[in-house]
């Protein structure tokens, strides 16, 4: 594994505004992990994706129209789980219990993916090194998507931010039955990063639950709404949950003035102090929107999510407002987008520039 060093010799920065975010869960004297609003949501968000299959497989309804307006339904209810539980749980910020942000987390396996990889490319590569070559499995799709100029560059990059969307709609897919077996077989998270020893009891589950997703939405849909409908309603589902959950993360770190940093050799040192490299590479979009917060699980929140993994979603607009004051004390760059479409442009024209960039 590559050897990455920030310099954390004056971290001022980041304990003062530690503190002060401390201070203000004693002084309101609340947990900072999830609370009745987030299980609350859950609740929804769970019998929405429940209702969606049981009319499409079990009540498939006459109109093909109708059935696949559910089918969209359901991809970008998939995504919002998987932003608002399984994100939350897999950080353990959804519960001070660990047995529930374990049960929460495996929502994702319910869903096709692992939370066992999940945790080590998305908790600790991401986390800790955020937009750094070799290191953030995230944001990197290589070799179609070029997201900075130190990576190589192809001729049909220059269309990059043409067949891009197209390309994120594909990623769900990608990453249920393709890269979580790569990283599986390959022993390796990312370029850098071996994948930990997996126990007996993680082997069963990973393959338990994919052979268990497969069954849940191809072998009984196929039964009973028929195989072309399943085949049909099942890719719509997985492109719009792909491209909902590959385009929040990417409007976060992907976008114009967001500095990507390549590994040189087996060391590379960074000259800032790690929380200012998460400010300087992490872009908020849309704070003010509440309906936004509310179904990507505060993830448009995404420095304060950077910053404070351990903190459930729902108390970010108050670390907002802290953590906006403490960059204003200390004179450190704050980025935000005031809405969706504007980081959807950004993030379009940077693929754009770089795609034909030397």
């Amino acid at each position: 594994m590559a050897k990455i060093k920030f310099d954390n010799s004056n971290a001022q920065f980041f304990n003062t505004l530690r503190q002060r975010v401390d201070d203000y869960f004693i002084i309101k004297n609340i947990k900072s992990t999830g609370n009745f609003r987030l299980f609350l949501k859950t609740g929804i968000l769970l019998t929405i994706l429940a209702v969606c299959y049981t009319v499409l497989v079990f009540f498939t309804p006459e109109s093909g129209w109708i059935s696949l307006g559910i089918c969209a339904i359901m991809g970008f209810d998939m995504a919002a789980i998987g932003f608002n539980v399984m994100h939350d749980g897999a950080h353990g910020s959804y519960s001070s219990k660990k047995w529930v942000n374990e049960i929460m987390s495996y929502s994702l396996n319910i869903m096709g993916g692992s939370s066992y990889m999940w945790k080590q490319k998305h908790n600790i590569n991401h986390h800790s090194y955020t937009n750094i070559e070799g290191m953030d499995d995230d944001i990197d799709i290589k070799p179609w998507i070029r997201v900075h100029a130190s990576q190589p560059k192809h001729w049909f990059h220059r269309f990059q931010h043409v067949y891009g969307m197209l390309l994120y709609g594909m990623t769900y897919l990608f990453w249920v039955f393709m890269n979580d077996f790569t990283k599986y077989f390959g022993g390796k998270i990312s370029e850098h990063t071996p994948l930990r020893k997996m126990s007996i009891a993680e082997h069963l589950i990973f393959w338990g639950t994919k052979i268990g997703y497969v069954g849940l939405f191809l072998i009984v849909p196929f039964i009973f709404a028929g195989v072309v409908n399943t085949l049909i309603g099942y890719a719509l589902t997985v492109f719009v949950c792909g491209l909902v959950i590959a385009v929040v993360f990417q409007l976060a770190h992907v976008v114009e003035d967001a500095p990507f940093i390549d590994t040189k050799g087996e060391s590379t040192k960074i000259d800032t102090e790690w929380a200012i490299h998460q400010l300087n590479t992490t872009f908020n979009f849309a704070t003010g929107s509440k309906s936004v917060s509310w179904l990507l699980g505060g993830l448009n929140f995404q420095v304060e999510h950077h910053l404070f993994p351990r903190i459930s979603h729902v108390h970010y607009p108050q670390v907002n407002k802290i953590l906006m004051q403490t960059c204003k004390d200390f004179g450190v760059a704050y980025n935000e987008f005031p809405t969706v479409i504007s980081a959807l442009r950004s993030h379009l024209l940077h693929l754009k520039n770089i795609g034909v960039a030397a």
